[in-house]
């Protein structure tokens, strides 16, 4: 009875190293813990001694967020003109610093060179920008290696014996 106790208390304590529940060693096999992520659009960003430029692709839309480089301010009514990623036109202002031009047809994933004409009353700039619209790739999910499911088929395994152990000494010890 003494050795079915001492087996099975054994078998109880290594169980967690067994299936990979130390991980004293930096090691463990509890899924990654998710990485915090921003659904955002598609976006260019460029910079020029006069102006900052941002290309956000949202739906339907081209948005343009226009900024004075060296004070942060907006740029109004300014007269902005995008060429490239399929798209020849003028994008208007909805709000100060903000410009918007519309799709007609969908822009391909891809990496797309986007050339932004700006003009204003007392400047003119040209800035290239690089619209990636290609998708992320998907992260792929932890498959269990045979490996794994050996470590926890072995430590059932060694449990449910010292467990049958256990009974079998019990019930020999009951006999008259």
């Amino acid at each position: 009875m003494k050795q079915a106790r001492t087996i099975f208390l054994a078998a109880f304590i290594a169980l967690p190293a067994w299936a990979g529940g130390d991980s004293s060693d930096g090691h463990s096999h509890a899924p990654p813990a998710p990485v915090p992520t921003t659904a955002s659009a598609p976006r260019a960003a460029v910079a020029s001694e006069a102006f900052e430029l941002v290309v956000a692709l949202e739906g339907k839309k081209l948005v343009l967020y226009v900024d004075h480089f060296a004070s942060n301010e907006p740029v109004t009514k300014a007269k902005l003109e995008v060429d490239g990623a399929g798209l020849k036109g003028f994008a208007s202002e909805v709000a100060p610093g903000t410009y918007v031009m519309d799709i007609v047809t969908a822009i391909p994933a891809a990496r797309h060179p986007l050339t932004v004409a700006i003009e204003t009353d007392d400047s003119a700039d040209l800035l290239s920008a690089t619209l990636d619209t290609s998708l992320p790739a998907p992260a792929a999910a932890h498959v269990y290696a045979w490996d794994e499911w050996l470590v926890w088929i072995v430590a059932a395994s060694l449990l449910a014996g010292a467990a049958l152990l256990a009974v079998r000494r019990n019930k020999k010890s009951k006999r008259p």
